[in-house]
């Protein structure tokens, strides 16, 4: 009943400053990730609020260019107007029990299939799980009974992570907590535009 967001939300994607540049004059749009450790299924991946999130990944894509298909050579951030829509928010408690409803769908599962689960998985250089297996197997299990049973289908996926190094001793932050929204309809964006730098001479708004 109170899946249908209201409200617009402000996104930002980072990638290579041509991409921001044809996405901007429509001559192309965002490509959907794919990627079987996508941290919340399938779809387009946008950091909520956070311009400045969104610039240091890209700026760590460009240096490490092993982590991504399409390396980044002039790192750069395109902001969204979305409309989240019918939300799989993962913040809320409702949604929490059917992801785990559907991990249990989904054990079971691969387990009369004789198949070993997907495991989330850090990258080697900390405990952060990056790569999210188990996570986006199932999401979109539950994207795929929902479609199968003619069942409304969600527009977009919104999650919290905590992720990096905490921010001091006994802190209950880390130095790299964002939220992130994934668009599965691409109806959910309502515009692009390129971030603007502050105005010096006014307030910050």
């Amino acid at each position: 009943m109170y899946s249908i967001r209201q409200g617009l939300i402000l996104g930002f994607h980072g990638c290579d400053r041509q991409v921001a540049e044809d996405v901007i004059n429509s001559r192309s749009d965002l490509r959907q990730s794919i990627n079987s450790y996508d941290w919340l299924g399938h779809g387009v991946y946008f950091w909520e609020n956070s311009v400045s999130r969104a610039m240091e990944f890209a700026e760590f894509l460009k240096e490490s260019p092993g982590r991504s298909r399409h390396p980044i050579k002039d790192p750069a951030v395109i902001g969204a107007v979305i409309h989240p829509g019918f939300c799989f928010d993962l913040v809320d408690y409702q949604n929490l029990c059917l992801l785990k409803s559907g991990f249990e769908v989904f054990k079971s599962a691969w387990e009369t299939s004789g198949k070993i689960l997907p495991a989330n998985r850090n990258t080697g250089s900390g405990d952060d799980l990056l790569l999210r297996d188990l996570d986006c197997a199932v999401i979109e299990v539950i994207h795929q009974i929902r479609k199968e049973s003619d069942e409304p289908q969600f527009d977009s996926v919104r999650g919290v992570f905590w992720e990096g190094d905490y921010l001091y001793p006994n802190a209950g932050f880390k130095q790299k907590n964002h939220v992130q929204l994934c668009v599965r309809n691409p109806n959910c964006i309502k515009g692009y535009f390129l971030p603007r730098s502050l105005n010096s001479s006014f307030s910050k708004v």
